[in-house]
């Protein structure tokens, strides 16, 4: 299960590759291309605890990044009653009670934030993590999961197009 939530049903975007969770049924859209995911998925959910796992490091990379890579974001969970949408968050940086940043996509389900607004929360709110290395995605480990759920076609296309690896 993700976190402690009772939740229903996961849909995911994979463009501005937002994770959107929902007590009922959410959609997220992507190039016209919705793909939910059951918050029961197995593939899902070791996606986020991988994800959880690595964070430390990534913190530790994101502020003093090597070269040859950019791009660094956090997807976080942002709550509005019953509904939960998860967003990537750039940049970002951390402050004495957690963290703060940029909310970088459009909400589909929550009514209660807008894109480029800043953003304050904690690490128990942070669902994946991701950022470009040498023109290939690091981390991401949720978009990954949806791959398993597109066409052949599709997934090489944002693996040739976007750089992933999985």
């Amino acid at each position: 299960m993700i976190g402690h939530h009772s939740l229903k049903r996961i849909a995911c975007t994979i463009l501005a590759v937002t994770l959107s969770v929902a007590a009922l049924p959410a959609y997220a859209q992507s190039n016209d291309k919705v793909i939910s995911v059951d918050n029961a998925d197995p593939d899902m959910n070791v996606a986020i605890e991988q994800a959880r796992k690595g964070l430390d490091k990534f913190i530790v990379l994101s502020k003093t990044p090597p070269k040859g890579t950019n791009g660094y974001k956090l997807k976080v969970m942002v709550h509005d009653g019953a509904k939960v949408e998860h967003f990537w968050v750039t940049p970002f940086h951390t402050t004495k009670d957690g963290f703060e940043g940029t909310l970088a996509n459009e909400p589909e389900v929550v009514t209660n934030v807008t894109a480029g607004q800043n953003l304050k929360f904690t690490r128990n709110d942070i669902s994946d993590w991701g950022y470009t290395k040498n023109d290939r995605q690091i981390g991401s480990y949720t978009v990954c999961v949806l791959f398993k759920k597109m066409t052949k076609e599709e997934a090489d296309f944002y693996r040739n197009n976007y750089g992933f690896d999985c």
